[in-house]
């Protein structure tokens, strides 16, 4: 039987890691996700990556050639193949994850930031097919954004556009990782939501299932678990971190008018928790030159789906540059 080639999608957030490989139509096999943590480093996590990846391969039930590999991660530049200054995943000041990787894989790797991966995913394969303006906002353990206008993924002159998770909420506010105060992930993310609950209950007085939970164990999806049941300090959670997203999401939308945002990651999972109150206050905000001409909707993709399917397309998008002039590199 011919070998059939694969490219491997990865998408490396501050909590998890997603891969899957994927064919050159876009069907993806062999998804699985692995924790980011509790590696110290990233060679020490790249170690463990190699490993699950030849784990995943000899699963693969059909002859195939690893003919490449695509990465979405946090604060990456494309073109030094490098992590800039990734602050939610405490591995230093500058990874240069695309030479590590290439210690065991020769073949082609194309790095990206992990929220421009989800775009490019949203834009092939999910909700923004035949968009061309709109924007992805990944809401995990920090929040990221991906924008495309006219068709295209924005990198920006630096290589960091839509760095919309360390805009200013409040100059005086909670530190962020970043070495600022205020920024929007530290209130919109899976770890700002849990911020807002440990504030609400230093605050209030009212009893709630949260109050038996310790501070270091308390999770966004436990939050999610109590705020479905109908507590009410979930709920004022939920609604105050949707107000601050859908009064963001109303900025960009003055700066950028797209044709739809979208919101994929973890928290976004939470549905009409967090998707329907931020439409509504997004509109609220919204300059009126823009009402009704944008739509919030969550992703058509499961999460970490998006960045892996995307990140493997450029992966794919290269490779059939280099076959119009001849392979440059070989296969595993």
């Amino acid at each position: 039987m011919r070998e059939q080639d694969l490219v491997l999608g990865i998408d490396i957030g501050g909590t998890g890691t997603a891969l899957g490989f994927v064919e050159r139509s876009g069907a993806l096999t062999q998804y699985c996700a692995i924790p980011t943590r509790p590696a110290d480093s990233a060679e020490a996590f790249v170690v463990a990556l190699h490993r699950r990846i030849e784990a995943l391969r000899a699963e693969i039930p059909f002859p195939h050639r690893l003919a490449g590999i695509g990465i979405g991660a946090p604060n990456a530049h494309p073109v030094r193949g490098t992590l800039e200054e990734p602050v939610n995943l405490d591995w230093g000041a500058t990874v240069d994850l695309t030479a590590l990787v290439r210690k065991y894989y020769d073949l082609p790797v194309e790095l990206t930031n992990d929220a421009k991966a989800a775009a490019a995913g949203e834009m092939l394969f999910g909700g923004a097919r035949g968009m061309k303006h709109f924007i992805v906002v990944t809401l995990g353990t920090g929040l990221g954004c991906g924008i495309v206008a006219d068709g295209r993924v924005l990198t920006g002159a630096s290589g960091f556009a839509g760095e919309l998770g360390h805009m200013t909420v409040d100059p005086n506010g909670r530190e962020c990782r970043c070495g600022k105060r205020g920024c929007l992930e530290t209130y919109v993310s899976a770890t700002g939501l849990v911020r807002t609950v440990l504030a609400l209950l230093a605050k209030r007085c009212d009893p709630s299932p949260l109050r038996r939970c310790a501070a270091d164990a308390l999770t966004a999806h436990k939050v999610f678990e109590l705020a479905s049941a109908g507590d009410a300090i979930s709920l004022c959670a939920f609604d105050r971190t949707a107000r601050i997203l859908g009064m963001k999401l109303a900025d960009a939308v003055a700066c950028l008018s797209p044709e739809a945002v979208f919101l994929s990651g973890g928290l976004a999972a939470a549905g009409d928790l967090i998707v329907a109150p931020a439409g509504r206050y997004m509109n609220d905000y919204l300059f009126r030159a823009y009402r009704g001409t944008v739509r919030l909707l969550p992703s058509a993709l499961k999460p970490g789906e998006g960045a892996v399917l995307g990140a493997a397309a450029l992966v794919w998008r290269r490779l059939a540059a280099e076959d119009a002039f001849g392979r440059k590199e070989g296969a595993a």
